[in-house]
């Protein structure tokens, strides 16, 4: 694939796909951390980002947002770069990359979602405030609205930043470890959620890390180690062959993956 002159993705990249990346590499250091990515994330699914630790699962969304440099590579959000196209795309970060203490309640935290309709540096109405009530009654804390976000517990703080990103009314989210230390109840609503979106032909991409639900919360994966080892429908791609090729035979976890493969299978 070559990049036209014009500087747009080569035309086998559909602008109709949520995103579409063409030869991305991203570096530290002069280190690569991501190589060589080209990937098409289709409409309307939910996709999971799966590979082991330092993989680069959370520098791939980051870069997708234009958050860290590229050293190369084009990427865009339905056919245009990110900056055009960010009223489009939600957002949830990992929790350990927030300020928990800073002076803010629940509820301003998911008016902030809606700063881009809002406009920038005019203030916070009513209605929009009304607005992330409901948002939180949705993902079941809105009693915690006007709580300080330090005040709340670990899968409280994620339906927080989970209702942000559904006040954005987006048409493409990225959630970068939703599932990492939260409660049962949580992830069950975090579950939901994502159905939720997927039913309204929105499109979900999320880095996940627990092998054994893969199959179960995910209809289409991308395996990923530096560089994309395989992506596709998740009964074909999630298998223990390319499991292993993604996760370098490490034991332990190839025991997971296997096990993981086998509970797919038992849900189909």
């Amino acid at each position: 694939m070559k990049i036209s002159s014009d500087n747009s993705l080569d035309p086998s990249h559909s602008a109709s796909h949520p995103l579409a990346i063409h030869d991305l590499t991203v570096a530290y250091h002069r280190k690569p951390v991501l190589w060589d990515i080209d990937l098409d994330i289709p409409e309307g699914k939910l996709v999971g980002i799966v590979g082991p630790n330092g993989a680069g699962k959370s520098t791939l969304i980051k870069a997708c947002m234009d958050l860290i440099p590229r050293a190369s590579g084009e990427i865009k959000i339905y056919g245009e770069p990110y900056k055009k196209q960010r009223s489009l795309v939600g957002y949830v970060p990992q929790r350990e990359s927030v300020d928990w203490d800073f002076p803010v309640s629940a509820q301003d935290v998911v008016a902030m979602g809606m700063y881009q309709k809002i406009g920038w540096f005019r203030s916070v109405k009513k209605k929009h405030l009304q607005k992330a009530k409901e948002v939180l009654d949705h993902v079941g804390i809105g009693h915690l609205a006007n709580r300080q976000i330090s005040q709340l517990s670990g899968g409280q703080q994620q339906r927080v930043f989970l209702a942000r990103a559904l006040a954005q009314d987006a048409k493409f989210y990225m959630m970068d470890e939703p599932f990492a230390a939260v409660d049962a109840a949580t992830e069950r609503a975090i579950v939901t959620l994502l159905h939720e979106l997927k039913d309204q032909g929105k499109t979900c991409m999320v880095v996940h890390h627990d092998l054994a639900t893969v199959a179960e919360y995910f209809d289409w994966v991308v395996l990923l180690n530096m560089r994309v080892v395989k992506a596709g429908p998740t009964e074909d791609v999630f298998t223990k062959e390319n499991l292993m090729k993604t996760y370098g035979g490490k034991l332990s976890l190839l025991d997971e993956a296997a096990e993981a493969v086998s509970r797919g299978k038992s849900h189909k």
